[in-house]
């Protein structure tokens, strides 16, 4: 399945307007293979809910971020879901230093 930016958007709780419709797009475009991993980050999120842990688009980077606000028990538990996700569906994540945050950088070919 296939989503457009827009429901990319609304699977990840955000409200439509063109600032980040245009920055969604600039995620797709700068996010590699996009379209083939988009349906596992979907998954992802709704997998990391309970824990306090989202995807969301970055600030700084147009890349989605993993965010991990989980309580100080299940930080290693969603830190070891989010390696195991990217390990199965072959996907580069990069850990920002200091933080519980990881950048979709993409499909790794």
């Amino acid at each position: 399945m296939r989503y457009t930016a827009e429901a990319m958007l609304t699977q990840l709780g955000y409200t439509i307007n063109d600032s980040v419709m245009s920055q969604m797009k600039r995620i797709i475009q700068n996010t590699k293979g996009f379209n083939e991993i988009q349906k596992h980050i979907i998954q992802l999120n709704d997998a990391l809910k309970p824990f306090q842990a989202y995807i969301a688009m970055s600030n700084s980077n147009d890349y989605l971020k993993i965010k991990n606000e989980s309580d100080e028990q299940s930080l290693k538990e969603v830190d070891k879901m989010i390696n195991d996700w990217a390990k199965k569906y072959k996907i580069d994540i990069k850990k920002v230093d200091g933080k519980e945050t990881y950048y979709i950088i993409g499909f790794k070919s």
